[in-house]
């Protein structure tokens, strides 16, 4: 009889531990659905993203022409309005990365807004007049704006492999 009583108890426990079990990880796989992405280039993670301000103080100790390849999340400022085959983000609310896709392998939406993460290298350059012109013309600026654009301008960028667009 005791062994029984025993054989119940333990198999009640074991019951109510499973179920227990089976229901915190239900609520894991409720948190990770709720935060949704689009999924743009090489399939990636948001896992150990750097945050826009930590990738900064690495951008910061950068010299041109150093890379580093990294993962961070940061909020869209600007996608290129002609095909989507750039985009900047805002880092620290002072300075912003330039971001351009691996081999133009593939691009984001024209009305792209909000969070994303970007997986890739990051790299430090001087950006032409020539070339910054272009952007401001890509971006829709006025012809006035364009003209005033006469400096290279060193620039923190970044070439996507993979783009996550927070939904």
């Amino acid at each position: 009889m005791k062994k029984i009583v025993l054989f119940l108890a333990i198999s009640l426990a074991m019951v109510s531990c499973k179920n227990e079990t089976k229901t915190t990880e239900n609520k894991l796989e409720e948190i990770k659905e709720e935060i949704a992405y689009a999924s743009f280039g090489m399939e990636i993670n948001d896992a150990d993203a750097l945050t826009s301000d930590r990738m900064m103080e690495h951008y910061k100790t950068m010299k041109e022409g150093d890379t580093i390849n990294s993962k961070m999340s940061a909020k869209i400022n600007e996608v290129c309005s002609a095909k989507g085959c750039w985009m900047t983000l805002d880092m620290d609310g002072e300075n912003e990365v330039m971001v351009k896709f691996k081999d133009y392998g593939f691009f984001m939406p024209l009305n792209a807004e909000g969070e994303v993460v970007v997986n890739g290298k990051a790299y430090v350059s001087e950006t032409s007049v020539e070339e910054l012109r272009h952007y401001a013309e890509d971006a829709g600026k006025s012809k006035e704006e364009i003209e005033a654009i006469t400096e290279p301008k060193r620039t923190y960028s970044f070439e996507a492999d993979g783009v996550l667009l927070k939904q």
